[in-house]
């Protein structure tokens, strides 16, 4: 077993899009008395693990997604270290503590990462049962200060779609105006007038149709289109602005 750095660890946000609501990519953490099996704690977490000795921060993160999604070559960008004193204060997150890792520091920083990844592509596993999407509207209890890491992580992700085309990371490879429009209005928390929104999208170069239509209902196709990081990379200066 490696051995672990015991006050460093990494925590990791990882948003998904299921056409209709953003979700994050939480794990539940259940624990039970040995003795009489009375449930002790229910609540969830974030995806993280403690640095390794000899890793790099950026690298643990990796790990974690790895583990967790089975993916890589993602979107990761760290965005706050988590360092107050009374972190793991919480009376769940003590007995946690002191049933499950007791050799964990009282004092341990977290270097906090928000993803972006296409749920479609996340396969659970036997190993992750209990890891599952839930909305970002709607947490559950969540351990340590990961509720305030999710509403962090939420702020930079809303802040930078604006100047950054990386909502494309949360959608598959090909998608249509409506499911892009929605999820939009899924991570800004708000409706967007449609004529606006398409007449801005057909006007940004790096947003390419495609020949070819989904069928959407019994009587409607819709136009698909991919999104070319090529196209976006050629044409930065270019780039309209989506703010509402």
């Amino acid at each position: 077993m490696e051995s672990i750095i015991n006050n460093l660890s990494v925590d990791c946000v990882i948003f998904g899009f299921d056409n209709q609501t953003l979700n994050v990519l939480l794990t539940k953490r259940e624990l039970k008395d040995p003795s009489s099996g009375e449930l002790l704690i229910s609540d969830y977490t974030l995806q993280g693990h403690h640095v390794l000795v000899g890793e790099n921060v950026d690298d643990a993160a990796k790990r974690v997604l790895l583990d967790k999604t089975g993916l890589s070559n993602i979107y990761l960008e760290q965005f706050h270290t988590f360092g107050n004193t009374n972190r793991l204060q919480k009376p769940n997150d003590q007995l946690w503590k002191k049933l499950m890792y007791p050799m964990v520091s009282e004092h341990v920083v977290s270097v906090c990462y928000f993803s972006l990844v296409d749920s479609s592509k996340v396969k659970p596993d036997h190993q992750h049962e209990y890891t599952s999407w839930i909305p970002v509207s709607d947490l559950p209890e969540l351990g340590y200060d990961h509720e305030e890491m999710i509403k962090m992580a939420l702020e930079h992700l809303r802040n930078k779609i604006f100047r950054e085309p990386i909502g494309f990371e949360l959608l598959p490879d090909k998608f249509t105006l409506s499911e892009l429009q929605a999820l939009y209005e899924a991570i800004l928390n708000t409706s967007i007038d449609r004529r606006n929104f398409w007449k801005k999208v057909s006007q940004m170069k790096y947003v390419i149709p495609l020949d070819e239509k989904r069928k959407t209902n019994a009587r409607r196709s819709s136009q698909v289109f991919i999104f070319s990081r090529d196209v976006y990379d050629r044409t930065k200066k270019e780039k309209l602005s989506l703010s509402y």
